[in-house]
């Protein structure tokens, strides 16, 4: 859906929420659950709670899970609301097509997939080569490389875009989330750990302190130069292991779904966005008040 049309949706939903406040969901009021990636959790827990705080009479329950447990839901279960770090397939779609559901999806931030290590390795950077040989088992003396989850997007991403069939290593290892990863690569300086950057750039509180003591891998591009996973590198495409992260709604009418894309996309939603680290997809306003 066109986010200009999304935002003025939203901005008809204060007035239609005012006026008809017993008709059910609607853009700020009703209940509803929208199921996550749980790679995102940071960012999207963020977007939650704001949106929450703001709008009394909206309830939304969010459902977080590895990908492919988050597909299996909302293509398969109630849940017709997802967030995740690409679009459907096509074959995905064809889905919801079958139903003479419409899909809609609104692009709002740009993550990362962030290669970590301990502060006490002395390695800070890594090519892409590097890395896929470190998947395949191809690698002499490859180091342990753990993922958040078999069923992961982290997995997806690396699979599809470093064209790994198949991760059989005997120094790949996936664990159950994005915290366990953190608090392995913590203990083990020599590991590698593979997460969404939104981890790294917002962790939770129950690991800031062993977030202090990881880094994140340079990352060699396709101009031969070694990127951090920064909200810079991010926003300009420099960094090479980045993704764009899609609200997708398939409730086939207007509801909180559509009302928490809007948020996401509106200036608000942007700004958590920007404050969390990662790259927003457009820049919140400014506004410069000169006083004479």
């Amino acid at each position: 859906m066109n986010k200009l049309l999304l935002l003025a949706f939203f901005g008809l939903s204060l007035f239609s929420c005012s006026q008809n406040k017993e008709r059910g969901e609607n853009y700020t009021f009703g209940s509803t659950k929208i199921v996550s990636d749980e790679s995102l959790f940071p960012i999207v827990d963020d977007e939650h709670l704001v949106f929450q705080s703001r709008y009394k009479k909206a309830s939304i329950e969010m459902v977080y899970k590895p990908l492919k447990g988050a597909l299996s839901i909302f293509l398969n279960d109630s849940i017709d609301v997802a967030v995740l770090p690409r679009e459907l397939s096509e074959e995905e779609k064809e889905v919801f097509i079958k139903k003479n559901v419409k899909v809609r999806s609104i692009k709002f931030a740009t993550d990362g997939i962030a290669i970590i290590t301990s502060k006490n390795n002395i390695t800070d950077k890594i090519t892409v080569n590097e890395l896929k040989s470190f998947l395949n088992g191809t690698a002499e003396n490859a180091p342990v490389v753990v993922f958040d989850n078999v069923q992961s997007s982290t997995v997806e991403y690396l699979m599809t875009n470093l064209d790994v069939k198949k991760l059989n290593a005997k120094n790949i290892y996936a664990l159950n989330n994005s915290e366990e990863v953190i608090k392995y690569v913590k203990e083990n300086p020599k590991a590698y750990g593979i997460i969404s950057v939104s981890w790294i750039k917002r962790p939770t509180k129950e690991i800031e302190d062993m977030v202090k003591e990881i880094k994140s891998l340079a990352v060699r591009n396709d101009k031969g130069v070694f990127v951090e996973p920064t909200q810079s590198s991010l926003k300009t495409g420099e960094y090479p292991l980045k993704r764009d992260l899609y609200l997708i709604d398939c409730q086939g009418k207007a509801g909180l779904g559509t009302g928490f894309a809007a948020f996401l996309a509106s200036d608000i939603g942007q700004r958590i966005i920007l404050k969390s680290g990662i790259a927003p997809d457009s820049l919140p306003s400014r506004q410069i008040i000169i006083r004479k």
